[in-house]
């Protein structure tokens, strides 16, 4: 295999990050896209009669309920109840469920928000280590002097970077504060 020319490596570290910038212009309309699509679904109302199972089901109801009107009208009249102070029975159709409140659609938004955005910086992060990967490949093998092919490799690891963290140092750090506040407090 032939070895690339400085310009075609040029050329190829110049398309790889606008492919980045584009890539990550992608993602954020994608997140867009997402959202309005989760706002839809929410928001969407679903009729009695658009399904023929939900208009046969409604259809009976609607004859529980008349006979059961009819049976209250008549124990009405018996106990002398005037029409106007009647007891009433009805029958509704929630063509949203849960979603027909406001607050509710509200809760269910931010979450599905929060969780796209998660998604988002997931996919940039993606997006710029495999950029990342892509530039330095490319680099590295236009590399010729091991002085330079070492220094290449100087760069630390992220987990030594972030090493995990322990409960103990952060319970002692969490108990500090809470005594420093006690302390305040009772002062």
């Amino acid at each position: 295999m032939a070895a690339m020319t400085k310009g075609e490596r040029d050329q190829l570290l110049s398309l790889i990050k606008r492919r980045e910038r584009v890539m990550k212009t992608d993602a954020r309309e994608r997140s867009a896209k997402l959202l309005a699509e989760f706002d839809a679904q929410s928001a969407k109302i679903h009729h009695w009669d658009d399904d023929a199972v939900w208009s046969e089901v409604k259809a009976k109801a609607q004859i529980v309920i008349d006979n059961a009107k009819i049976s209250i009208a008549a124990r009405c009249s018996e106990l002398g109840i005037p029409a106007e102070f009647a007891p009433d029975i009805g029958m509704y159709w929630s063509g949203r469920g849960h979603n027909a409140v406001a607050e509710r659609r509200a809760e269910l938004r931010r979450a599905a928000k929060s969780r796209i955005e998660a998604m988002e910086v997931e996919a940039i992060a993606k997006i710029e280590r495999h950029s990342l990967e892509a530039q330095t490949a490319l680099i590295a093998h236009g590399l010729e002097s091991e002085t330079a092919k070492a220094f290449l490799e100087t760069m630390p690891a992220l987990e030594a970077l972030m090493p995990p963290i322990e409960m103990g140092p952060i319970q002692q750090l969490v108990d500090a504060k809470l005594a420093e506040r006690r302390l305040r407090y009772l002062n």
